[in-house]
């Protein structure tokens, strides 16, 4: 069964950015810290990145992460999701308009203009799709940004949270936790290295 996984790196004081983020920093201030991980040579690291890009059948987010990420300082070969890993999975955007023009042309986008559940539904549906040319199920990952995660999370459309927590403190930035809809956590997982925590969990 595909499922919808929430999965993003976040400092100890619950912050997805450092202080101010923009186009030219988009994880603000501090925050390449949180990411430190994806780049690991850890092999728990790395494994778990393997295996997380291996089971996404779709990939949604924000239209502020993706103009951060088809920007000129954003995703090339060696940086893009699951660089070096696994074959590229669709691409789902939630904006309110598509844009004029992309620089990665060479990824599978879709622009969806009405709305996080629409998007998630599309999103289903080309995981389900890659499900069935794979002989297995493929998630759905929910990337973010923070804002775009908390509020699946407070619609209740999240099945699982994937957390990498970094050791550092930002002080400030983007939350991912802003007092929304109480969630039930079931623990199913935790993976300790060298540059994160790894923590899985239900949604309920």
């Amino acid at each position: 069964m595909t499922r919808i996984i929430a999965d993003i790196s976040i400092s100890l004081d619950g912050f997805v950015t450092g202080p101010d983020p923009g186009p030219d920093s988009g994880l603000g201030a501090g925050g390449e810290a949180l990411h430190t991980w994806a780049f690991s040579d850890d092999p728990d690291d790395r494994r778990i990145l393997r295996e997380a890009t291996a089971r996404s059948g779709a990939v949604v987010l924000g239209r502020r992460l993706f103009d951060l990420v088809d920007g000129p300082n954003g995703w090339d070969d060696t940086s893009g999701y699951g660089a070096g890993e696994v074959g590229k999975p669709a691409f789902v955007v939630v904006t309110s308009s598509p844009p004029e023009s992309m620089r990665l042309t060479d990824l599978d986008w879709t622009f969806i203009t009405t709305g996080l559940p629409d998007a998630l539904t599309a999103a289903r549906e080309r995981a389900e799709a890659a499900s069935s040319d794979s002989a297995e199920d493929l998630d759905v990952v929910l990337m973010g940004g923070g804002a775009t995660i908390g509020s699946a999370l407070d619609a209740g459309l999240v099945d699982g949270l994937s957390l990498h927590l970094a050791p550092v403190v930002l002080g400030a930035g983007t939350p991912l936790f802003t007092g929304g809809a109480p969630r039930t956590l079931v623990q199913r997982g935790v993976t300790r290295t060298s540059t994160a925590t790894h923590l899985t969990y239900d949604v309920l």
